[in-house]
């Protein structure tokens, strides 16, 4: 798996670089900036983007900013975004054309290598990967009258590690309930948050950003 890192600091940069490496990924760029970035993507086309929310110049979105460029450039392109904060509207930006094969993670979890890379190819082979602690952040951030208002305190539950990209039996042992009370209450969920079967639409994703957009 080919990948280009988006970092402005040094020791995280080569850090991770080393990390990737030695698991197995081919990392053909370590960049420093947004221009930078998108230049390695343009050149290299790789499968997966790690880039970093903060960039210069002004340390604020450049690297969401270049991020949803790349991806736009390139379809398809996975990206992981690292954050050192939680960030909402980073966050569903990014999300904003899709939630396939996309991830927000804070930076406190590079350190956890194995959950890290676990994440990195969950969103390479077509899933999500949300931090928990932003799961729990924009719940906390939800307004009165949200349709996710309607949800039960399980189904909420279930909505917010789904958000988190993982399958349906990774739901249940985190909950600890059976794939069947997995399945029931995904079916409330989609019913309650008005999202019929489309044939144009996966409804689990449609889910997914109906809860970190808050819409």
């Amino acid at each position: 798996m080919r990948i280009v890192i988006a970092e402005d600091d040094t020791l995280l940069r080569e850090g991770l670089s080393l990390v990737l490496a030695g698991e197995g990924f081919d990392v053909v760029a370590a960049t420093a900036g947004p221009d930078e970035f998108l230049a390695a993507v343009a050149e290299h086309r790789p499968d997966l983007a790690v880039v970093d929310v903060r960039m210069p110049p002004t340390h604020t979105d450049e690297g969401i900013k270049a991020a949803v460029a790349a991806r736009r450039a390139q379809p398809g392109l996975a990206v992981l975004v690292l954050s050192a904060y939680v960030e909402q509207s980073f966050a569903t930006d990014l999300l904003a054309d899709g939630a396939e094969r996309v991830g927000y993670l804070l930076k406190e979890r590079v350190g956890r290598v194995d959950a890290f890379v676990e994440a990195l190819r969950r969103v390479a082979d077509g899933g999500t990967a949300i931090d928990p602690e932003v799961v729990a952040q924009l719940f906390a951030q939800k307004r009165s009258g949200d349709p996710l208002e309607r949800l039960t305190a399980r189904e909420r539950e279930v909505l917010s590690v789904m958000a988190e990209g993982l399958g349906n039996a990774a739901i249940g042992q985190r909950l600890h309930i059976t794939d069947n009370a997995v399945h029931k209450h995904i079916r409330n969920i989609f019913m309650k948050l008005d999202l019929a079967p489309d044939d144009h639409t996966d409804r689990r994703v449609a889910a997914v950003l109906r809860y970190l957009d808050g819409s």
